[in-house]
Order: C-alpha cells, then structure tokens, then sequence
C-alpha cells in the first residue's frame, strides 16, 4: 500500500468519526445565572407587610425600572403578582439597572423569607440573567 492510499483511508477514517459528531452538535442552551442576592430595600413603606402572609421561597417576583425615580436614578422596582414590595437596594442595583436599560432578559425570585423586626431582613430576592 503506497503512501499516498494510507493517508487517503486514515482520512476518510478520521472523517467518518468527526462527521457525526460535528452533525450532532447543537448550540448551547441560554442558562439562568446567578448575578446577585439582595434584601429588599422600602418592604416597610409599601405592600410587604399586608402580603407577608401569602409569600413564598421559590415564589417569582418582577423587577421594573423606575428611571424617573426621585430618590434613586438607577431604581428597580420588585413586584410580587403585581403588587410593590420594595427596591433592589440602591447600593446593589447599578449593573441591575443598566441591564434593564439594555433590554436584558432579567428574572428575580425570592429565596429568603425571616421574621424580624429589621425591615431589611424580612425578604431576600436573587436575581438571575439569561445568558
């Protein structure tokens, strides 16, 4: 077997097996990740005293701009089925906000519920970017 023949079959070889593979290939699924946990900041100014009774860990909550907020520039509103339970902190809420602006797909969900005085340790909200 001359060279040249070898080198042609070793190919079509290596061929039959990378083919299927590369076929198969599918593009990698967007993934909810991560990008922070936060207290909710106002919970005792607004509705979250009234709906305590009705929260959940797990529960889904919706995050809205507020950028004609007087108070903070950069406000992200939480709702809870409608309803206004408080702010992602004005501390926590810059890279929030501009994802937001930017029409990022955003998602938030509580994963702390604790009875305390502390208005500020009451809800715990994580909030997720689809990338």
């Amino acid at each position: 077997m001359s060279r040249r023949v070898f080198l042609q079959s070793f190919t079509a070889l290596l061929g039959g097996f990378a083919l299927p593979a590369l076929t198969q290939a599918k593009p990698a699924a967007k993934q909810w990740k991560t990008l922070q946990i936060s207290p909710v900041a106002g919970f005792q100014y607004h509705h979250g005293e009234t709906l305590w009774p009705q929260l959940a860990t797990g529960q889904s909550v919706t995050l809205l701009r507020e950028a004609g907020n007087r108070f903070d520039q950069r406000a992200v509103r939480i709702d809870w089925q409608g309803e206004k339970l408080g702010y992602i902190p004005a501390k926590d809420n810059a890279a929030i906000s501009q994802l937001l602006d930017r029409g990022e797909k955003l998602s938030a969900l509580i994963v702390g519920l604790k009875k305390s005085n502390n208005p500020w340790e009451r809800i715990e909200v994580e909030v997720r970017w689809r990338v």
